[in-house]
């Protein structure tokens, strides 16, 4: 599937605007239709905390952001469509009556999904003149961090669809994970209902509040849950023999009258009443704006944090920001700008790279040059396919100056310039900035080519040296950056 550069939304909400935020921070163009008059606001504010967590979250460059526009109808925002997403309230009749108005306005091939959290795709589809394109696609809050997406086909939807809708939705850093067979609900809101269910019997019963509750949840299993699920979490219970002692240890325990699963209370006004004001009175030291933020914040840590463990949600960020990676690369060397620094990195300082000063420590400085340097080896070709044939540049000296201090979520970027090139000798300067363009520190790294069979020197190859030295023509015209050779030079 080529890739898909206009996507076309209808209905945002909370998950449309989740979807809208996600997509145009991926670099797709997206045409909105949505009557509320609020839809610009809440879109709006979905960018807004999407771009607040992407800078925290992604080590590599995001492309340009999409456009994004808002239309007056739903034949406008399909005109182009290559994808639809419907986002609009659970109303089976609404769904129905939508995607007949879709239908009518796309092109044949157009991929049309629903977000619906529960509806059958096949009952989605009944009154459709070609059901085969529609899929649910549904997916999780917030939609521009959280990567499930869950894939339901219906009973006439087309395979060449699943198998499409799948590679676009990993296209944006997406897990699409395939239900096997539709069912009201599919899998996730199955679970999630079940303990729903049964937290709702804990607040009627007056066994706990609904904070004892979220506390059980998240100080204890929800910890596990974020990173193993429930399997492999009671596989380990189950101690080295795994999960067939573990259930000869408990299953039995399911056949007690424990919980209420299959029951739900009655909602009276007093059991209403007492959840809300328990809410209210749980989450009352913040406002709906900081929550949405702190969530961000703590699910930034968690996927970034499963990211360096390769594990879980953390190795769907770490395959997008590949495909990142691997895009940037794609930029032809002779359709670069080397006639100034080079752009090589950018960021938002995350709260991990911050010291008890309340400032950037001094490794991440370093870590800032470091990525720097590695962005400069892609643009000249020595990168992991470089490094595979064997041989790379190993940096062997390094002069940093700390000029000014830099807090949490502060965005910083770096630039490069080439200061010489001889045989096995590279020269680099590196200045990192504030987003407003105050310098923040330099970085001068003296590197030398390695054989990587030998662990000796040895000279480049003939396109890094061709690269290097194209890019040194230019960066020669640049007046020499202010600092370069610069020492402690105390001497003892």
């Amino acid at each position: 599937m080529d890739r898909v550069k206009n996507v076309a939304v209808i209905g945002a909400g909370v998950i449309g605007g989740g979807w809208i935020a996600r997509l145009v921070l991926n670099g797709i163009n997206v045409e909105v239709y949505d009557h509320s008059e609020s839809a610009q606001t809440n879109v709006d504010k979905s960018i807004s905390n999407a771009k607040r967590a992407y800078e925290q979250l992604f080590s590599a460059e995001l492309p340009d952001i999409g456009s994004l526009s808002f239309c007056s109808s739903v034949e406008e925002a399909c005109r182009i469509a290559e994808v639809v997403i419907e986002a609009i309230p659970e109303s089976l009749e609404s769904k129905q009556s939508l995607f007949s108005e879709i239908e009518s306005n796309t092109h044949k091939d157009t991929i049309i999904t629903s977000s619906t959290s529960g509806i059958l795709p096949s009952d989605l589809q009944l009154k459709m003149k070609r059901p085969g394109r529609l899929i649910v696609a549904h997916p999780f809050n917030p939609v521009y961090l959280l990567p499930l997406v869950e894939l339901v086909a219906g009973k006439k939807t087309d395979k060449l669809v699943v198998d499409r809708s799948t590679e676009f939705f990993k296209s944006i850093g997406m897990f699409p994970l395939t239900v096997n067979k539709e069912i009201p609900a599919f899998i996730a809101d199955r679970l999630l209902e079940s303990v729903w269910r049964e937290a709702l019997w804990l607040v009627n019963d007056n066994v706990a509040t609904t904070q004892q509750i979220d506390d059980a949840i998240r100080f204890g299993f929800g910890l596990r849950w974020a990173q193993m699920g429930l399997f492999e979490t009671y596989r380990l219970a189950g101690g080295e023999a795994g999960m067939r002692h573990f259930i000869s240890q408990f299953g039995p325990c399911l056949e007690w009258p424990w919980t209420h699963l299959v029951d739900v209370p009655e909602f009276t006004e007093e059991l209403v009443n007492k959840i809300a004001s328990q809410s209210d009175e749980q989450s009352s030291m913040y406002s709906f704006d900081e929550l949405v933020r702190k969530r961000d914040d703590n699910l930034v840590d968690f996927i970034s944090s499963l990211k360096d463990n390769n594990w879980g949600a953390g190795t769907t960020l770490k395959e997008h920001e590949k495909r990142l990676t691997e895009k940037a690369k794609s930029v032809l060397f002779e359709d670069r700008d080397f006639t100034k620094a080079i752009q090589t990195y950018s960021n938002t300082v995350p709260q991990k790279w911050v010291d008890y000063n309340g400032h950037m420590n001094e490794s991440r400085y370093l870590e800032c040059f470091s990525w720097a340097t590695d962005n400069f080896m892609q643009i000249i070709g020595a990168d992991s396919e470089y490094i595979k044939s064997g041989s790379s540049f190993f940096t062997v000296e390094t002069h940093i100056r700390h000029l000014d201090e830099v807090h949490v979520r502060e965005c910083v970027n770096v630039t490069t310039q080439l200061i010489s090139v001889s045989g096995k000798k590279m020269q680099i300067f590196h200045r990192l900035f504030h987003e407003d363009g105050r310098l923040l520190a330099t970085g001068e790294h003296m590197l030398l080519h390695v054989n990587l069979t030998t662990r000796s020197t040895s000279e480049p190859s003939k396109v890094i040296t061709y690269r290097a030295e194209s890019i040194l023509d230019l960066h020669r015209m640049l007046p020499h950056p202010e600092g370069l050779g610069r020492s402690i030079g105390n001497k003892y």
